[in-house]
């Protein structure tokens, strides 16, 4: 099963259609850390998170992980042992902060890209996430609840999302 992101504001999976937002600077096949782009290519999905504080736990045959207080995801450059991956929210290594106030991050799944080997400042916390306007993201895929809802029932544990 493949999710493919067709352009900026169509995601697929078999016949069905979403609209969805990708970085506001376009997709790349060169992704730099703070570009505001999507990098191009196919890759393997990582599990879901999930605010279970907000939300009950969907119906998906991914692994759900309940995303706790501490929960980053790291995106400083200046720890490449640490860069792009979850983390603990730490005073000195910058990381993107899972339990944020909006609900962006209701419901995430990263997508494994510079995933195995990080290469620092090749691009760090490419998520597929929730969205409420369709506003241009700072590299990640984000599609509507309701969506994203309905793509959880239709991937599994081996599914990949091309992005072109």
């Amino acid at each position: 099963m493949t999710i493919l992101v067709k352009n900026k504001h169509t995601l697929q999976i078999d016949g069905f259609k979403f609209k969805c937002c990708i970085g506001k600077n376009g997709t790349t096949s060169n992704k730099k850390e703070g570009d505001k782009k999507t990098p191009k290519g196919t890759y393997k999905i990582e599990n879901l998170y999930y605010r279970n504080d907000r939300k009950k736990k969907p119906s998906t045959l991914l692994k759900c992980i309940k995303i706790k207080k501490n929960m980053g995801w790291c995106d400083d450059t200046n720890f490449p042992k640490k860069y792009n991956k979850l983390c603990k929210i730490e005073k000195n290594t910058r990381s993107e902060k899972l339990t944020r106030k909006d609900s962006k991050y209701d419901f995430l799944i990263p997508i494994k890209y510079n995933f195995k080997k990080p290469i620092s400042g090749r691009g760090s916390c490419i998520f597929i996430h929730l969205t409420k306007d369709y506003k241009p993201t700072a590299g990640c895929v984000a599609l509507k609840e309701k969506d994203f809802l309905i793509m959880l029932k239709l991937i599994r544990e081996n599914s990949k999302i091309k992005i072109v």
